[in-house]
Parts: C-alpha cells; structure tokens; sequence
C-alpha cells in the first residue's frame, strides 16, 4: 500500500488532468482507460474497491494508488507519464516549458518515492510494445520472478523481451533485423537509426554508444549466467543491478520513443 502526502496526490491529479481537465485523466474516456489497465497491467479498474470515493477517472486513479503495492503503482504512473509526454508532443500547443518541466521533475520525483518503498525491484520498464501472447507471458514471468525477489531468475526472459523490443523498435523504422541477429547488434541498428532521426546531446549519444557494448555483455549473461542453459546463475544482488541498468537504458528508450505507438 502507498501512503502519499496530499500534496502528492494534487500533483499526479493536476499533471493526469491534460488536456481534457481536472477529474480526467489524459485524454483517457471510461472505455478506454478500462482497456489501457487491462492491455498494459491485467487489471480490471472498474473493481468495486477502485469506486470506493467516486466513479470519476481521477477518483478511480487515486484509491488504485492508495491501494496497490509500491512496484505496480511506481510501473503505472511510469506508464501514464510516457503518454502524457507523447500528448504533449502531438497537442501541446501554448505549454510553458518552465511549468512543463516542474511538473515532470514533481511527477518523476513521486514515481521515485513509490519506487524508493519496494524491495522488488520494478517492472516500469517493461511495455506491451506490440499486441502478442508470447509478449504477455513473457513480462508475466519476469513479474512473478520478481515479486518472489529472485531477479537472478529473471536474465533469460528479460534477455528475450530486450530481444522483441528492439526488434519492434527497428520494424517501425522498415529496418531490417534478422532472426538470429543479436541483442547488441539490433541495439546498434537502433542507436543508429536515432542518431538518424533527431539531434542528440553528445552526453546522450555516448550513452547510447556505450550501450552497445553493456547489451553485448548482456548477451554474454544469458548464455552463461542464466536458466537459459545449465549455467552456474548471478547472485541475487548482482542480477538485481543487472536487471536495474538495462531498465534504466529501457526506460530511457521509451521515453524518447513516447508517441510513437499511440501515432
């Protein structure tokens, strides 16, 4: 359960209420935002205990967080963050940039106290990028891997969906990525094809450089150090900053990306 201050709880209102108003969220109708819970997180919103204090999209939001455990709550308000940046992008018109930014700063700030209160490590990273079962099962596995707090068990299938990740990331590009193509190799491509796209600061283009070669001993881990094979596994705080540094390249990727699934 998440205990947030009042404050807090204003914060994620007023950030939720774009661009339709306060007792919105994004641009979210009843509809969909019952389907976005139940694609992205298996939830049914629309649960008696979620109505608890209203039936409005805001009240809803609300208790689910007042209710929830810290990891699932930190990976939903994650997830409303990178479409309320890819609505900005697409309608944004007379945003003031400073205010933007304070928000954003406040929002991610409470993301990270969420984050802060869980031992098990987060899932945010981890998007249905493309409507596939295969997928679904795949981050249901990681999950449960995680809330038994056994992230050394999670390699092999956090492996497989960097795998679908980047391979969905170049089939929106028309760029070719072979079956057999390594993890390392299709995160090059992308980097690439990035660098391509959009003027990126040089910190940033390094980042991504240098993770070629932290996806390439990631490959290294899988084959070696995972359930993949009969392999001697991680210990567990080692695989838990494994699992912590390829999520934070993840979630950067998609918060670059923001948008583009929903276009």
């Amino acid at each position: 359960m998440v205990h947030l201050k009042r404050s807090q709880v204003r914060t994620i209102e007023e950030t939720m209420a774009f661009p339709q108003g306060f007792g919105y969220v994004l641009d979210f109708s009843d509809r969909t935002i019952a389907e976005f819970f139940e694609d992205e997180f298996q939830l049914d919103i629309d649960q008696a205990k979620y109505s608890e204090y209203g039936t409005s999209k805001r009240n809803r939001l609300t208790t689910f967080i007042q209710l929830e455990e810290p990891y699932l709550v930190a990976k939903v308000l994650r997830a409303l963050w990178d479409r309320r940046e890819g609505l900005v992008r697409r309608i944004g018109g007379a945003i003031n940039e400073n205010e933007e930014a304070e928000m954003k700063r406040q929002f991610l700030e409470i993301i990270a106290n969420v984050e802060g209160r869980s031992e098990i490590p987060s899932t945010a990273a981890l998007d249905r990028h493309t409507s596939d079962r295969m997928l679904d099962e795949l981050i249901m596995d990681i999950e449960r891997d995680l809330q038994a707090n056994k992230p050394e068990a999670a390699m092999d299938h956090l492996h497989t969906y960097c795998m679908s990740k980047f391979r969905r990331l170049l089939q929106t590009r028309s760029i070719t990525c072979n079956q057999d193509e390594a993890l390392h190799a299709r995160f090059g491509k992308y980097r690439k094809a990035l660098a391509s796209e959009r003027s990126l600061n040089p910190f940033t283009d390094r980042a991504l450089k240098s993770s070629i070669s932290l996806f390439e001993g990631f490959n290294d881990i899988r084959n070696n150090s995972s359930f993949a094979h009969d392999n001697s596994i991680l210990e567990p705080a080692e695989a838990r900053y494994v699992f912590d540094t390829v999520s934070a390249m993840l979630i950067f990727v998609r918060a670059v990306e923001a948008g583009r699934y929903d276009s």
